[in-house]
C-alpha cells in the first residue's frame, strides 16, 4: 500500500458510497465532500461533514486492518474510554467514528499542564486489564503477537532487514536475557497500544478517549511506558529532553496493577521501559522507513535517538 492508493478517485468514490450508506442507516446526511487531512502509507483519514456534525472515516493498510475489529471489541468492554464506532467494515478495515474532540496535545498546551495524564494512565491500564480474557480472541483477529517469547528472533530479523550496524546484531543475546528477566516478574501479557502519545488521546465533554489502535499488539503491558514516558512526558510541554520527572506518572499507571499483582512492579517497569523500544521498533517498522526504526533501536541500546 502506498499513498497513491488512498488518493485514487475510484477508491475514494467507493469510500464515499460506503460512508453515505452508513450515514443513511444512522439517519444522518452528508452535507459536503469529505476532506482528506491525513494520508500515510499505512492509513488515511477523511473528515466528513454531516447534519449532525463532523464524523471521521479511517482506512488501514493490510497489516493494520485488524484495528476495526479491535476498536469494536474495546468499545464493547470499555465504552467510557474507547467510544463505539458508528460503523465498521472489518473485512476492509474501515471505521466510521464520531468526532472525539481535541487532542490531549492541544489541551495540555492550552492549559500549560500535564496533569491530565494522571487520569489517562490509570484509565488505560484499566482497559488493558479488563481485556485480559480477550487476548486469544485478539490474536485471532490479527493483532500482532509481540509477546516476550517472540521478541529475540523478531529483533534479530529486524536488524538484518534494516542493515543495522554490527553492535545491534551483537545485542541479540541481550534482548533474549532481558526478555527472560522481565518474564520472571510473572505479569500477564496483554493488549498494548504501542504508540500512546498525546495526539492519540482525545478530550471531549470532560472525558479522556483512547484512540488510534492501529499499532496495538499483544505484548508485555508495561512496554507502553517507552513511548508515553520516555518519548513524550519526559520532554515536557516545551520539548526539552529530561525536563520532567516521570516517576509520578509511572506510579499512576502502575496503581491498577498494584491492586492485582505483587512483586516489584517498579523494577519491572524500569526494565520494560527499555525493552519496549525493541517492541516498538519491531511492531512499528514500515519497509522503507528505516530511519525511524533505527532511532527506536538506538533508544533501546543507548537510551537516546
Amino acid at each position: 500500500m502506498d499513498d497513491m492508493r488512498w488518493r485514487d478517485p475510484q477508491w475514494l468514490a467507493e469510500v464515499r458510497d460506503w460512508i453515505d450508506g452508513r450515514l443513511d442507516e444512522l439517519a444522518m446526511t452528508r452535507t459536503g465532500p469529505p476532506v482528506q487531512p491525513h494520508v500515510y502509507p499505512w492509513s488515511t483519514v477523511l473528515r466528513v461533514p454531516t447534519d449532525a456534525g463532523d464524523v471521521w472515516f479511517k482506512a488501514n493498510a493490510e497489516p493494520l486492518r485488524h484495528e476495526a475489529a479491535v476498536v469494536t471489541r474495546l468499545a464493547a468492554r470499555r465504552p467510557d474510554a474507547v467510544p463505539p464506532p458508528l460503523a465498521v467494515d472489518t473485512a476492509a478495515g474501515w471505521l466510521l467514528m464520531a468526532d472525539a474532540g481535541e487532542t490531549l496535545r492541544v489541551v495540555s498546551q492550552r492549559e500549560r499542564n500535564l496533569d491530565r495524564w494522571y487520569a489517562v494512565l490509570p484509565l488505560y491500564a484499566g482497559v488493558q486489564l479488563d481485556l485480559a480474557d480477550d487476548v486469544d480472541d485478539l490474536l485471532a483477529l490479527g493483532v500482532p503477537d509481540r509477546r516476550l517469547a517472540t521478541l529475540p528472533q523478531a529483533y534479530a530479523q529486524l536488524v538484518d532487514a534494516v542493515g543495522a550496524e554490527p553492535r545491534f546484531r551483537d545485542a541479540v543475546p541481550v534482548v533474549a536475557g532481558l526478555c527472560a528477566e522481565l518474564a520472571g516478574y510473572g505479569l500477564p501479557e496483554l493488549l498494548q497500544h504501542d504508540d500512546l502519545h498525546d495526539a492519540q488521546v482525545f478530550v471531549r465533554d470532560g472525558r479522556h478517549l483512547l484512540m488510534d489502535w492501529g499499532d496495538a499488539c499483544v505484548s508485555h503491558p508495561f512496554f507502553t511506558l517507552s513511548v508515553t514516558l520516555d518519548g513524550v512526558l519526559a520532554w515536557g510541554l516545551d520539548d526539552v529532553p529530561g525536563s520532567v520527572d516521570t516517576t509520578p506518572f509511572r506510579d499512576a499507571y502502575l496503581a491498577p496493577y498494584a491492586d492485582r499483582f505483587g512483586g516489584d512492579l517498579v523494577a519491572a517497569a524500569r526494565l520494560a521501559s527499555r525493552l519496549g523500544w525493541v517492541c516498538r521498533a519491531v511492531n512499528g517498522h514500515v519497509p522503507g522507513e528505516d530511519k525511524q526504526t533505527l532511532t527506536r533501536l538506538r533508544m533501546f541500546l543507548d537510551g537516546r535517538p
